[in-house]
């Protein structure tokens, strides 16, 4: 082998010592972004990430593989995203309840490649406990929130903060779908869906005999 071969086969190399598996995940998140969560194949990761078609399976079994990781990382960033707009209750749990909202909805925005790993990859039968760690995570930042929040039901028993954390995360995903994948491709932006998710929350807190003071912008 010539030594321009060896130099040409480098970069190979560095990914397998180094920074494969992160090069992957870059990827493909590019890919994503493009062609959506199911429009490529582990070998197109591949190519794109510059290395032979079965380097990937040194870290992945197959693409779902790629894309649970993906996921993982994704709602690992979107637990950071709602404990830093929860900000321990303040200035009042109402509002910082109300601003997690505005923090999904950017997040959902910001990376739509993760937001696409994490709900639309299709079924993971073997998903690690790794991905379920990290989804349970930022739910019980959002469950942990609306426990603070004394809200009770119309006969005055105190609300289960599972259930509206549920309520709360299906009324943010259904209103970031709208946003659509890409930027304008969608029918909200990213401003008037979070102006929808705080009407529409703030609306259902009431139900919940919670005294809603006023509107809590701020994206997070």
């Amino acid at each position: 082998m010539s030594w321009s071969n060896k130099h040409r086969h480098r970069p190979w190399g560095r990914y397998h010592h180094g920074n494969l598996k992160e090069a992957l995940i870059k990827a493909a998140r590019d890919l994503v972004a493009e062609f959506g969560p199911q429009g490529f194949s582990l070998a197109e990761a591949a190519r794109r990430a510059g290395v032979s078609a079965a380097a990937p399976y040194r870290h992945f079994s197959d693409r779902q593989a790629l894309m649970g990781e993906i996921a993982r990382q994704g709602f690992g960033s979107l637990a950071i995203r709602l404990h830093e707009a929860w900000n321990d209750g303040l200035p009042d749990p109402v509002s910082a309840f109300l601003r997690m909202g505005n923090a999904y909805i950017s997040f959902a925005a910001g990376e739509p490649a993760a937001y696409a790993a994490m709900f639309q990859s299709g079924p993971r039968p073997l998903e690690p406990p790794e991905l379920r760690e990290a989804a349970d995570k930022a739910f019980a930042i959002l469950v942990g929130a609306a426990g603070r929040l004394g809200a009770r039901e119309p006969d005055g028993t105190p609300a289960d903060p599972r259930r509206m954390a549920l309520l709360v995360w299906a009324l943010a995903h259904g209103i970031a779908t709208l946003c659509g994948q890409r930027a304008g491709a969608g029918l909200l932006s990213t401003s008037d869906a979070q102006r929808l998710l705080e009407a529409g929350a703030a609306t259902y807190l009431q139900g919940l005999q919670v005294r809603i003071a006023g509107p809590a912008r701020g994206a997070g």
